[in-house]
């Protein structure tokens, strides 16, 4: 919040202001308080505005109409003056944050609370559209959270249905990204009805569930183009959430369900309980309830007459618990008031200490591919990166507030680029995890260097990211030349291979190359190893498998990185009866090489540099709730990498006193460290600057048709996990 200027009055319409929660080309909105003592949003139109009587007859009829708007789930009108020389309107205060605050915060909610949020604002829309109104602007930054529910709020945009629009010829109202196709075409007006909403509010829940808008983002005419022309993205809507939200987002207004259907087909048995937020939203809105009440009180202002045609309203009792009147549920509106909560410094008493202020706020950035090839780590990343903030936030002792500030690269070097500028520009960003691909890493690691802000990957295997030569690039995992490692272990200590052969897959290029070479300069068992190349142009295995076991190999390394040819190897080989050890690296272990091996798959073992969390001892808590939040059956790669990623910088940030520290500071300090999170404990060598490989290394094996986690590969004497 600003405080007032000088030319501010002190009071509107019986109101005391106490701030400047906002201002724009339309006029100022206030935070003040009613004579009675309720704190508001009070929005003031500027004099050019009102001086059209069209848009004057608009504001006023949507005040009248607005004010007939008392469900539970809306934010009431307590007064207005339509004829006022500046218009003003009063609005309810929730001291949540706003939806769109929630998910950039804390990320995608839980399936149950997005269903819950839907039936609400569906309840909401119903009471709109009753009372012959369209909201016209359904969107995540008009959705305010509070402890008992949602509160859809602004109807500054809203006009009655069927009314002719008083805008400029082919305005088009709303926000690119929520906005129904009708409403993306100037030309089609006259269509935007209550249909409207529910395509608007489709979109809401989709952003909700997956933290991403589901046409995307770009410039308004893109997004606008995608609207009209594309389908929806809805990958991570999940159960049945997923029929109803495509239902919401059809094309044609006339096969949209109608709010009172939305609400029927999100009404569930805990529909109606008080606990519907993630654990981390109930606490930031009692914290900014709490700072709410160290707000001045108002001092005394000479009541204001009540000219003739002002609207005001007044609340009984009856009313008030008509609208779900818990405290922290409604005390007053206005977007601005959540950043005026969170940033208001510590207030003094004479003669004695002020109430603690807000804890100062900092930022972990997460830079991966969200949309392309990888988005599936990518996506893995962000989701881990989330639940380890929102655990940190939940911790008493916590010394500053932290956040995640995610940017999609798409697995593209360009907006690789593009993307580590902004997280670069941002100074509230202590390091950033990611990327999430090896050639988008390259491409950014030495701007990351250059501004001495860390980057740390989780997922990344090429060579030459971390070294001494750059000290802010830190590679939390082994790089791929480790991984012939883990296989030597297993060859020498649990299948114990005299005579090993390597088929190497030219189609893997340097990979295949450097595995190969690897095995070959330290045989398993200090035996032998011979090497069987199959060309890149070739899917026939069958010459290099007969060469293997004509030179009595015990054990077999595919050298290579595609699901498929090992698959095609792996039937080769069972083809030809071998049964001796079969190993393969991690890139393999994907599902296309289960399936399309089939039950030649059994018994191979990988080298891997990621965990099966739910076979790691203390992890338990981190995979229920990683389960339950993204209504997944197992955890994906690299998501407790990145959750133990967060948790690295922020005892770094704690080291360093809290946070807001000098960049170059934070990477010598986390170079400094040693954590031993939830997959493997993180420390570099002095000298090298590099992770220490060992911690980083395990071995997975195919039983009974699933892949088995056996563990870091020093510790893994037996085939069974």
């Amino acid at each position: 919040m600003r405080p007032l200027t000088a030319d501010d009055p002190a009071g509107i319409g019986g109101h005391r202001l106490l701030g400047r929660l906002g201002a724009g080309g339309m006029g100022v909105v206030y935070l003040a308080r009613s004579s009675g003592g309720a704190l508001v949003a009070l929005k003031v139109i500027r004099a050019e505005h009102a001086a059209d009587p069209a848009f004057r007859a608009r504001f006023e009829r949507e005040a009248r109409a607005a004010s007939r708007i008392t469900g539970r789930w809306t934010t009431p009108v307590s007064a207005a003056d339509p004829q006022a020389r500046e218009p003003w309107l009063a609005t309810a205060f929730v001291p949540g944050p706003s939806l769109a605050e929630a998910v950039a915060l804390h990320g995608p909610l839980p399936c149950a609370t997005v269903c819950v949020l839907g039936e609400r604002l569906a309840e909401a829309l119903i009471e709109v559209h009753e009372a012959g109104l369209v909201h016209r602007d359904v969107k995540p930054g008009n959705v305010l959270l509070a402890l008992d529910g949602p509160r859809l709020i602004d109807f500054g945009i809203a006009r009655a249905a069927g009314a002719t629009a008083l805008t400029a010829t082919g305005m088009v109202i709303g926000s690119p990204g929520y906005l129904s196709p009708e409403q993306a075409q100037a030309g089609r007006a006259g269509e935007t009805g209550p249909p409207s909403d529910i395509f608007s509010l489709g979109c809401v829940l989709a952003y909700a569930a997956s933290g991403r808008r589901p046409f995307g983002t770009g410039t308004p005419a893109a997004v606008l183009f995608r609207t009209v022309h594309e389908e929806p993205e809805l990958d991570d809507v999940q159960g049945r959430l997923l029929p109803l939200v495509s239902a919401c987002l059809a094309k044609d207004p006339g096969e949209r369900p109608t709010a009172e259907d939305v609400r029927a087909g999100l009404a569930g048995p805990g529909s109606r309980s008080g606990e519907w937020l993630p654990a981390a939203l109930p606490r930031l809105i009692a914290e900014r309830s709490a700072r709410v009440l160290e707000l001045p009180d108002p001092e005394p202002q000479e009541p204001t007459p009540t000219r003739t045609g002002a609207v005001v309203l007044v609340h009984t009792r009856r009313r008030f618990l008509a609208m779900g009147g818990s405290a922290a549920g409604m005390i007053a509106v206005g977007g601005g008031i959540a950043a005026y909560l969170a940033g208001r410094p510590d207030s003094g008493g004479q003669g004695g200490q002020g109430a603690p202020g807000p804890l100062p706020r900092y930022a972990v950035g997460l830079q991966a591919d969200l949309t392309g090839g990888g988005r599936t780590v990518g996506r893995a990343q962000e989701r881990g990166a989330r639940l380890a903030v929102e655990e940190f936030s939940a911790r008493e002792d916590r010394p500053f507030e932290l956040t995640l500030k995610v940017l999609d690269d798409g697995g593209q070097a360009a907006r690789a680029r593009t993307a580590s500028g902004r997280l670069i520009a941002d100074r509230t960003v202590q390091a950033v995890i990611g990327p999430s691909t090896d050639a988008t890493a390259l491409a950014v690691a030495p701007l990351f260097h250059t501004a001495r802000l860390p980057m740390l990957t989780v997922s990344v295997g090429t060579t030459g990211i971390s070294s001494a030569s750059r000290p802010a690039n830190f590679q939390l995992r082994p790089d791929d030349h480790n991984l012939a490692v883990p296989l030597i272990h297993y060859l020498t200590v649990v299948a114990k291979s005299r005579r090993t052969a390597v088929i190497e897959d030219r189609a893997a290029g340097k990979t295949g190359w450097n595995l190969a070479q690897s095995l070959r300069e330290s045989p398993p068992t200090e035996g032998v190893t011979t090497v069987h190349q199959v060309t890149a142009g070739s899917e026939d295995f069958g010459p290099a498998v007969a060469a293997a076991l004509a030179a009595r190999a015990q054990g077999v390394v595919f050298a290579g990185t595609s699901p498929h040819r090992a698959a095609r190897c792996a039937r080769a080989l069972a083809g030809a009866g071998f049964t001796g050890a079969r190993l393969g690296v991690g890139a393999v272990l994907e599902p296309a090489f289960l399936s399309e091996a089939g039950a030649a798959a059994e018994g191979w073992a990988f080298s891997t540099t990621f965990v099966d969390p739910a076979a790691l001892p203390g992890a338990e808590r981190f995979v229920a709730a990683y389960k339950k939040r993204y209504g997944v059956a197992e955890v994906e790669r690299y998501a407790v990498e990145a959750y133990d990623a967060v948790l690295l910088i922020a005892q770094a940030m704690r080291a360093l006193g809290g946070g807001g520290v000098e960049r170059g500071a934070m990477v010598r300090r986390l170079r400094e460290l040693s954590y031993k999170g939830l997959a493997k404990t993180i420390a570099f060598e002095p000298l090298t600057r590099v992770l220490y490989a060992r911690n980083g290394l395990f071995l997975h094996r195919v039983q009974g048709g699933r892949v088995r986690f056996l563990g870091p590969y020093e510790k893994v004497r037996s085939a069974s996990p």
